[in-house]
């Protein structure tokens, strides 16, 4: 494991959210605005546009949705919400997973 601060210090690295990148690498490339997707998809445009902007995240239905409608294996934007929130969690943990000592098998 690394102990450099460029690859270790959570001030250096961003932790793109699963909506961040749903924008970035999906609707972006595609020119497709939230209200399009939404209404694409089934849902409403309020709760597409609280995923989008982080404060909620994508759970089962959702990821089950957006991988039908982009041809994405299921699971695969559950995966990349579930990337982000161990991040933030290590981050949030900082020092105190390594006071854990693991159980011995």
């Amino acid at each position: 494991m690394s102990k450099s601060p460029i690859t270790t210090d959570g001030e250096w690295l961003h932790n793109p959210h699963a909506g961040e990148l749903l924008v970035s690498e999906f609707m972006e490339p595609l020119e497709l605005e939230s209200a399009a997707l939404a209404s694409a998809i089934g849902i409403d445009d309020a709760r597409l546009s609280t995923v989008i902007a982080g404060t909620s995240r994508i759970d089962g239905e959702l990821d089950l949705r957006l991988a039908r409608y982009f041809r994405m294996s299921e699971g695969f934007f559950l995966r990349l919400q579930d990337q982000y929130e161990i991040r933030e969690a290590k981050r949030a943990l900082n020092g105190d997973l390594d006071r854990i000592v693991p159980r011995a098998a």
